[in-house]
């Protein structure tokens, strides 16, 4: 049984995009709490998962994606938190990383209780992921300090609606356990 499971959202990027520099000092700010959160999980045996954006390229797939992240302008930002070998990952083209995705049948197959959230964008993927692992009676954690976002105002109250009206668990990567959590 695995009670937790990491999820990454949207970290493997190009930063190709409208917003990217507004995004990218704040991911900057996020990778350590990341790199932290992936090392705790695999070595607690923890499903991790990618779930990514495809960019609307219908044709890719997970391999195709991590390579043309690591192809981008931001090389930096992808490497330190780049799958292992051991991760899983599911493809999404909208925000929610529930959204028309197997992570739900996934998750039930891996016996998945609680997900951990951390990745980009805050006000975005990150809240409307959270909302849906919500309605579908998952416990969420989200690391505050390994989100990312584009606007900082935006992001302090979609974690506070995440907090409040999905009782989310907000705390920093250095609280969050895995393979027991009755702590964070």
């Amino acid at each position: 049984m695995a009670p937790s499971a990491l999820i990454v959202i949207d970290m493997l990027n190009s930063y190709e995009h409208q917003d990217a520099e507004a995004l990218v000092p704040s991911v900057r700010d996020a990778l350590p709490g990341m790199g932290a959160l992936l090392k705790r999980a695999r070595a607690e045996d923890s499903p991790v998962v990618y779930v990514n954006d495809n960019f609307g390229r219908w044709r890719s797939h997970h391999g195709e994606i991590l390579q043309s992240a690591l192809s981008g302008r931001h090389r930096d930002l992808v490497e330190p938190i780049a799958p292992d070998e051991d991760a899983l990952f599911v493809v999404k083209a909208r925000h929610s990383i529930f959204f028309e995705t197997p992570l739900a049948y996934l998750l039930g197959q891996l016996e998945v209780r609680r997900v951990v959230l951390c990745g980009q964008v805050t006000e975005q993927c990150v809240l409307y992921s959270a909302l849906d692992a919500h309605i579908r009676h998952y416990d969420v954690v989200v690391p505050v300090d390994a989100v990312a976002h584009i606007d900082p105002a935006l992001a302090k109250a979609a974690l506070r609606m995440m907090e409040q009206n999905m009782s989310a668990l907000l705390c920093t990567s250095d609280a969050v356990t895995f393979a027991d959590h009755t702590t964070a």
